[in-house]
């Protein structure tokens, strides 16, 4: 019971965040350090989920497969490779270390 009202409490916090952005004048939306904060802020957050998930395991700080396979994913970007063949890179790199065993 408790999962369902932090599921129900979850989706009304997003809503009224969603809301809140709807009633924002466009006036302030047309400044350019919003702009330009607007454009930032999803690469910073994606960077940093990116980060969490590859070098933490629980509490501490780990080095293990997923950063090779983060690295493959870097290289391939590097290269400017198509976004699936970067996600391809990344899983049989990682799928490879682990099967090493990394």
């Amino acid at each position: 019971m408790n999962t369902w009202i932090a599921i129900g409490a979850t989706a009304l916090g997003c809503y009224a965040v969603k809301l809140a952005g709807l009633l924002v004048p466009e006036g302030v939306l047309e400044r350019p350090l919003v702009r330009r904060f607007a454009a930032l802020l999803p690469v910073a957050l994606l960077a940093a989920l990116t980060a969490q998930q590859t070098f933490a395991d629980g509490r501490a700080l780990v080095l293990d497969a997923r950063a090779a396979g983060l690295a493959a994913a870097v290289v391939a970007l590097v290269l400017r490779a198509p976004f699936l063949l970067v996600v391809a890179a990344a899983v049989v790199v990682t799928a490879g270390v682990r099967a090493i065993g990394g």
